[in-house]
């Protein structure tokens, strides 16, 4: 298994460590609620080393990155990120993930369980003069998230991160180490990711720990960012989106721009939106704190429509909550359902997105 460049931290601070996409990776520290807490209500720090960064560089870069890509990158910026997905041919999703507008190349930043995956895709999908390099094992990467982060990180940079504008990055520095601040987040929560030297990682974790005290700060493993995402209604790739499910589907046709040109699955979008979506990925919530499962079906008056893809108990908002496909017309808000759990069937509503609807994110 790898480690990431925090891993001496993570048990130093007693955390209880599991295996997640090939890194030993902590899964908790405390308590998985009380790390949710800590970022709805303060601020928590994530290591989230383990996600993959591949480069793109060269003359025809953006031609590239936009082939490859379902949103268009040249509406970026320089240092400007955006969200999107690659495709197959077929359509299925390769994998959702960041691009970032750094100077002299694109930083892709992908899911951990896929980062081999996808840079081989890539490498295949080639084309015009590029350069396209895994840097994954050269990255540290931090996630410091909740209303009070903001205070955090104005401690331990150089610059004023206030005016940082939300899915933006800038060259910073902690303690002379030169780093890409960003501000996305994955919680809903106003947030800062830190991109640095693998190196370096450990030194800068100390001083966002240090400068987190007086705020509350709380490590939290992925079990609470796992949470948190859910209660946002994001998509976890291999259970909410995979190669099987098209953004469409997945109500991520926002990030689709048919109109740039030509893209890896486009065809296949365009005929399947010809044809007509046929199922739909919805959230639902189920009253009390029986748990809907990924693999769970749902039903309508006994006809099975759909399964369940995530579901979880919200701490935050005090009862259960899910995401799963139905099949249309069931997915409009408001639907009642049938989910089957432990051979029994239990009452669950189609739910706006996302769940929680009073975060701090700056957008």
């Amino acid at each position: 298994m790898k480690k990431t460049p925090l891993y001496k931290k993570h048990i130093e601070l007693n955390a209880t460590m599991v295996n997640f996409a090939d890194f030993k990776m902590p899964i908790q520290y405390s308590s998985i609620f009380e790390e949710v807490k800590a970022v709805r209500k303060s601020v928590g720090l994530s290591d989230v080393s383990h996600m993959g960064e591949i480069e793109i560089s060269g003359v025809d870069a953006l031609d590239f990155v936009n082939w490859i890509i379902t949103n268009d990158a040249s509406k970026l910026k320089p240092l400007q990120a955006q969200y999107t997905t690659m495709l197959y041919p077929e359509g299925g999703i390769v994998d959702d993930l960041l691009v970032y507008h750094l100077p002299k190349r694109y930083l892709l930043v992908v899911n951990a369980s896929n980062q081999e995956k996808d840079f081989e895709w890539i490498r295949e999908n080639k084309r015009g003069n590029v350069e396209i390099k895994n840097r994954g094992s050269e990255y540290f990467q931090l996630a410091v998230q909740g209303p009070l982060a903001l205070n955090v990180i104005r401690k331990v940079v150089t610059g004023d991160p206030s005016n940082l504008p939300f899915y933006w990055s800038r060259e910073e520095s902690i303690n002379t180490n030169f780093v890409i601040l960003s501000r996305t987040g994955y919680t809903g929560e106003d947030g800062f990711e830190i991109y640095g030297d693998s190196t370096k990682g450990e030194e800068i974790w100390d001083a966002v720990m240090e400068a987190g005290k007086e705020e509350g700060e709380q490590p939290c493993g992925l079990g609470a960012r796992d949470l948190l995402r859910l209660e946002m209604g994001y998509c976890l790739y291999g259970n909410d989106i995979t190669k099987d499910t098209t953004p469409l589907e997945a109500g991520l046709s926002w990030l689709v721009k048919m109109e740039k040109g030509d893209f890896i699955g486009k065809k296949a979008l365009l005929e399947q939106k010809e044809e007509g979506i046929k199922r739909r990925l919805v959230g639902i919530t189920v009253k009390g704190r029986k748990i809907p499962r990924d693999g769970y079906p749902i039903y309508k008056e006994g006809k099975r429509i759909g399964k369940i893809t995530s579901g979880n108990y919200s701490p935050t908002l005090k009862t259960s909550i899910a995401m799963g496909y139905v099949m249309k017309p069931y997915h409009k808000t408001g639907s009642i359902l049938e989910i089957e759990i432990r051979n029994k069937k239990v009452i669950g509503k189609v739910t706006e997105l996302p769940f929680w609807k009073n975060g701090s994110a700056k957008k």
